[in-house]
């Protein structure tokens, strides 16, 4: 993956000019100082995990006291990679102006990869790592769930087959994720040759967690009470508007997995964004409604939802087809993206706050937007498309009742990167994201990870968006003799 051309970031810099602030208006907020975070000697950086594409499972990827993880390309080819241009990407910490690379279960320098996906309040870092071999029922590189705990790299190893990765942490040092286990699979929700299960790993042990009828299952959160959200199948008969078995959302605790249900349909949390917990108990995702398909598109309809004790709400739209949440923060409040009213096929979309009952649209930088991140005094972060069919979107932040605000207009002129994402937003107002160095039009090829720092003056905050350089001896590695994988797309 490498940079195209740098004609359209500079038609993008030009419509920052052109769409930027008033002066009264982007002066109403806080500044940023910009920090690039880099790489590891190849073209792109991402925290956990980057949504720029899409919906994608939602993660931790930054602490209030400005910590930062996610993934770092190196200079490292992959071997296992069929693109011949492929290099290994390594998961990373950032932490007092150094990115670290965490390293993977395989031989230094060995072109295997590892990714980042929460990181918890003690700095422990979630994720998984290729092992270096082909898993021989997926054909994918195999890779098993890991934690970086302090100056050890530990893997949780398996459910039967080295296909998994962890997707959250808590406080106690619990993890929770998928694996396969080995066992053909025909009805995979997860479009995988055998099943995967859910986990829950603790103390050493990986407890299979079960699911809610069928064979297949996958835990997504797990809070503070040892509680986990995830998604299961409920039966092994394909329907026939998915293709696949009914899948439902479930809390598990003390043992036991509780069927969510759904808003009517048999599918939630496969093709959009994954399911949410906050530390009350509560749940978010999305769902399918009755008959899962929209007959004007023939897409599959869905709306995002919200449980908490048992009662499930449908949140809605504003006013078209569809919708999906991406993050919920203690308070209940929840974000994400919905469809505005419009000829079937053709709505638009706008990022959404969804607070007690209530949907309030954000609006956009120009086009469409996305909200991504939302912390406990109510700021929220995304991405907004500035012009119709731009390459390139713009990171904003919506706080105090709007309007949104393009973050590029808050940070220095000479900054280095136009920021096209903001992912995650702490309690501090601190701000991890992505952005577009000069002369990159894709923003998954070449984007780079950032931290933004709110800052008092315009002498604190120029700091020329500076490259932070990563340290010369990396995060120990462990050399196991462990097959490699790549991740279902759950």
């Amino acid at each position: 993956m490498k940079c195209k051309s740098s004609i359209l970031i500079t038609i993008n810099v030009v419509l920052l000019a052109a769409l930027a602030l008033p002066v009264s208006l982007a002066a109403q907020h806080t500044r940023y100082k910009l920090i690039d975070l880099g790489t590891f000697g190849g073209a792109a950086s991402f925290i956990a995990p980057s949504s720029s594409g899409g919906p994608e499972n939602p993660a931790r990827a930054l602490l209030n006291r400005g910590i930062v993880v996610g993934a770092a390309e190196t200079a490292i080819l992959d071997p296992l990679c069929p693109d011949p241009n492929c290099f290994a990407f390594h998961a990373f910490r950032w932490q007092d102006e150094h990115l670290t690379d965490l390293g993977t279960l395989g031989r230094a320098n060995s072109g295997l990869n590892s990714v980042a996906t929460w990181i918890n309040d003690r700095g422990w870092v979630a994720g998984c790592s290729d092992t270096g071999e082909i898993d021989p029922a997926t054909g994918f590189p195999g890779s098993r769930s890991v934690l970086w705990k302090d100056s050890d790299l530990v893997d949780l190893g398996t459910l039967g087959e080295d296909f998994g990765c962890a997707n959250s942490l808590n406080n106690l040092g619990q993890l929770v994720g998928f694996s396969l286990n080995g066992v053909p699979d025909p009805v995979s929700i997860f479009f995988q040759p055998t099943e995967s299960r859910a986990f829950l790993w603790q103390n050493g042990v990986m407890q299979d967690l079960g699911t809610l009828g069928g064979v297949d299952a996958g835990a997504m959160e797990v809070n503070e009470s040892g509680q986990v959200a995830g998604i299961s199948a409920t039966n092994t008969t394909p329907n026939a508007t998915t293709g696949i078995p009914t899948v439902h959302p479930f809390l598990w605790e003390r043992g036991r997995m509780i069927d969510l249900g759904t808003l009517g349909g048999t599918n939630s949390g496969v093709d959009g964004p994954t399911i949410l917990l906050n530390n009350r108990g509560q749940v978010a995702g999305t769902s399918t409604l009755a008959g899962d398909v929209n007959p004007s598109t023939g897409g599959l309809l869905y709306h995002p939802f919200f449980w908490d004790h048992g009662v499930m709400i449908d949140m809605g739209t504003l006013g078209g087809d569809t919708g999906f949440v991406d993050w919920i923060n203690e308070a209940g409040a929840a974000v994400g993206q919905a469809d505005l009213p419009g000829p079937s096929g053709s709505q638009g979309h706008h990022a959404f706050l969804w607070r007690n009952g209530v949907m309030t649209d954000l609006g956009t930088l120009g086009t469409s937007s996305h909200a991504e991140g939302i912390n406990s005094q109510g700021q929220i972060v995304g991405r907004s498309r500035p012009i119709p069919g731009a390459p390139v979107q713009h990171a904003f932040l919506w706080e105090n009742g709007g309007p949104m605000v393009d973050l590029n207009a808050l940070i220095p002129e000479n900054s280095s990167l136009l920021l096209e994402e903001g992912g995650n937003i702490n309690d501090r107002g601190e701000i991890a994201g992505r952005g577009v160095p000069s002369g990159c039009d894709d923003v998954d090829a070449c984007g780079h990870a950032f931290l933004l720092i709110p800052c008092d003056s315009d002498a604190s905050c120029d700091n020329k968006g500076r490259i932070v350089t990563p340290p010369a001896i990396p995060y120990p590695t462990r050399n196991h003799p462990f097959r490699p994988r790549r991740l279902p797309t759950s």
